[in-house]
């Protein structure tokens, strides 16, 4: 049982990317599916699918594809862990600065749902600093 699953699907993300893979499983939670479409729309994922495990409907599994340039080299180059499941950090929307120079991202949840960090500064709007992403 993952006591984390925030912080285990963005290790497998930085793994798949570290290797090459093409594309990772994780357990279906609509917390990490709503973080996995805002990864998308930064462009660090190519797609996202939900699909059932098996003939039960019930279980189900995020198929997250990355995302790589011309070249075969992943967009996705590292993660950091910043809020965790013992200690909650949380920044005001003045807080949250960009990261390595704006070339990558940092990830809050909020009242207004999963949003990143230029989004936070844009709608004035705090929440949990979950992870940063370059």
């Amino acid at each position: 049982m993952v006591t984390d699953r925030v912080g285990d699907f963005i290790i497998r993300l930085q793994n798949a990317a570290a290797i090459g893979k093409a594309n990772v499983a994780v357990p279906y939670s609509a917390h990490i599916a709503s973080i996995a479409k805002k990864l998308k729309e930064l462009g660090f994922i190519k797609s996202v699918e939900v699909k059932a495990k098996g003939e039960s409907e019930v279980k189900k599994d995020i198929v997250a594809m990355l995302s790589y340039d011309e070249r075969g080299v992943a967009k996705l180059r590292g993660v950091k862990r910043i809020s965790k499941p013992g200690r909650r950090l949380y920044v005001s929307s003045g807080e949250a600065h960009t990261v390595k120079g704006g070339t990558g991202a940092r990830i809050l949840s909020s009242s207004a749902g999963i949003i990143s960090d230029r989004e936070a500064r844009k709608t004035n709007v705090g929440g949990e600093n979950l992870f940063e992403i370059w």
